[in-house]
Order: structure tokens, then sequence, then C-alpha cells
């Protein structure tokens, strides 16, 4: 997400005025301390204009 940010020049507080979040909760999905709820998540997609696979994955050891 962070490097999504940075091709579109946007801030994490950009990014969280244009999805409705705060820019608290944009820091802590970037550092992997909160995971977004699905409607969180497919915002950030469609606000970069791409899949939502492109975005978020599960990690291996995710049961």
């Amino acid at each position: 997400m962070r490097v999504l940010r940075a091709e579109k020049n946007m801030s994490q507080a950009d990014l969280a005025d244009a999805i409705g979040v705060s820019r608290k909760t944009i820091s802590t999905i970037e550092v992997g301390r909160f995971v977004p709820s699905t409607v969180i998540a497919l915002k950030i997609a469609r606000e970069f204009d791409v899949p939502f696979e492109d975005v978020f994955t599960l990690s291996e050891d995710t049961s």
C-alpha cells in the first residue's frame, strides 16, 4: 500500500481522507498491526484502481 501511495504521490492523510478513515488507521494497516475490514480494504483497492489482491494477500503462516 505504501508503494501505491507513493506512485500516486499520496500521503497517509490523503488516502485516509479519500476513503473516510483516520490517518492512524492507514499507518497501522501499513505496518501490519491492524487488519482492515473488508469494506476498508475494498475502498483502498478502489482508490488505487487496482484489484483487491494487488493490495492485500494472505501470508503463508495465516491459518
